[in-house]
């Protein structure tokens, strides 16, 4: 599942965020007040799109004055942080981006707070529980569903029958072993 977010999900579901963190500054990058930033993203490019980020708890907006990707890492000179006194201060801080400039997914891809909150049934129509969470395990993810108990239910194309985001809900066919 990719690592930020995209439209709102139905009201049933927990309230959605306004901004999605895309990297962690690790600290600076040289003398000029550039910064080393940890992708979070599985979407790397994106870093090359970027005009305005938004830095911290706070959401504090910052311009991009330049972007490239080294190594893995991405290296942003960011308005207004010329040193490293002022690059190093920011060492720690999330990099967030508005929910609106998500990266577009092909059809039947969610982001995962998408899934989050959503109410899970059966194709009996036994409710199951909704979405707490969704753990990433390589291979294919997970969602966790809660609702007293919990059930792990992989998200796979013959269990994960349809998602609904305008409903609010997931249908599944649930796998011998998974209750």
């Amino acid at each position: 599942m990719p690592g930020e977010a995209g439209a709102p999900v139905a009201s049933t579901g927990p309230a959605q965020p306004s901004h999605l963190v895309i990297g962690r500054i690790l600290g600076p990058h040289g003398l000029r007040g550039e910064v080393r930033v940890q992708i979070l993203t599985d979407f790397p490019e994106r870093f090359g799109l970027l005009k305005t980020v938004y830095v911290g708890e706070d959401h504090s907006p910052m311009v991009v004055e330049d972007q490239r990707v080294l190594g893995g890492r991405a290296v942003l000179k960011l308005e207004g942080i010329d040193h490293l006194p002022e690059a190093e201060e920011l060492r720690g801080l999330l990099i967030h981006i508005p929910v609106g400039e998500a990266m577009a997914l092909e059809e039947d891809q969610y982001y995962v707070h998408q899934i989050v909150g959503l109410e899970v049934w059966t194709r009996e129509g036994e409710y199951l529980g909704r979405v707490a969470e969704v753990l990433e395990t390589g291979s294919n993810d997970v969602y966790v569903v809660r609702d007293g108990e919990e059930i792990l239910i992989p998200a796979l194309s013959d269990v994960i029958l349809d998602v609904d985001l305008e409903k609010g809900r997931v249908e599944v066919q649930l796998m011998k072993g998974l209750r």
